[in-house]
């Protein structure tokens, strides 16, 4: 019996001392951390709130000679003005990434509700007839000529570069410039009276479309698999609309206003993008 313990206790330490010699597998390498690559393509959709301004100057004048007409304040004019309202729309651009750096081209088009209104008077007092063409004899009540004015940006879209630091591999900041162009609907209506008296109105309207510039800045992060959100802030100016509304009140006679518009526009507004191509997350 002590044979056999002895020649177990012997196979025992002879099979331990084999294993210790054995090498030891090492542990797996652990998984590259995921890459994040922001060049390529991408597409999404927008939507905000725009506060706009109106900067309106209205001169009445004679449709028959072109003189401006004159009360004793001088011309009708009328203050700047708010023109807000929400806008949403879609965008499309190219992102080109060098270390920490990204630069791109984005392009987007908006649909805005944004709209605003004035008025303006040319007062009807016995110095400054030419306010009433025709009238000898101011009627009880009159007050002049008035020019309301209704303006409603339909729509707009940029082009614009955009340049900007990743502070940490999916946060980017960036600033952004470029062109702007839209259409500013403008309706003048313009109300007075005839020699004898009678109420009349005259409407002038027209859609132009203006081109201007835009600047601006953003932050704009990645998140899950090929997508980013990004909240923007953009200050556009489509420069100056001309406008004018004539109303004849009979006997060749009438009074027309011509309408000068500068719009300016402070753009608030969250998107979120597709991205395509190979390294995302």
């Amino acid at each position: 019996m002590r044979i056999w313990l002895s020649t177990i206790a012997a196979l025992a330490a002879v099979s331990s001392a084999s294993a210790a010699d054995l090498p030891v597998k090492a542990p797996p390498p652990p998984l590259p951390a995921p890459v994040l690559n922001w060049t390529g393509f991408y597409i999404g959709a927008n939507g905000g709130y725009s506060w706009g301004r109106a900067g309106r100057t209205l001169n009445f004048f004679s449709p028959v000679t072109g003189a401006t007409i004159f009360s004793p304040v001088g011309t009708g004019t009328t203050s700047d003005s708010n023109m807000n309202g929400g806008l949403f729309g879609g965008q499309i651009g190219y992102n080109w990434q060098s270390a920490n750096w990204v630069f791109g081209l984005e392009t987007d088009a908006q649909w805005t509700g944004q709209r605003g209104s004035a008025s303006a008077t040319c007062a009807a007092t016995a110095t400054a007839l030419g306010c009433l063409p025709g009238i000898t004899a101011l009627p009880a009540g009159a007050i002049g000529t008035t020019a309301t004015i209704d303006q409603k940006l339909e729509w707009f879209g940029t082009f614009r570069a955009r340049a900007g630091v990743l502070v940490v591999p999916n946060v980017l900041l960036y600033a952004t410039g470029g062109a702007a162009y839209g259409t500013i609907k403008s309706d003048v209506t313009i109300a007075s009276l005839t020699p004898a008296g009678v109420a009349i109105t005259g409407v002038g309207s027209s859609s132009d479309q203006r081109f201007g510039w835009t600047v601006g800045a953003g932050v704009e992060s990645m998140f899950g698999a090929n997508w980013s959100g990004k909240l923007e802030y953009l200050y556009m100016d489509l420069g100056t609309v001309n406008n004018t509304g004539v109303v004849t009140t009979g006997a060749g006679l009438g009074i027309g206003a011509n309408l000068s518009t500068r719009v300016t526009d402070h753009i608030f507004r969250a998107g979120i993008n597709y991205h395509f191509g190979p390294g995302r997350y």
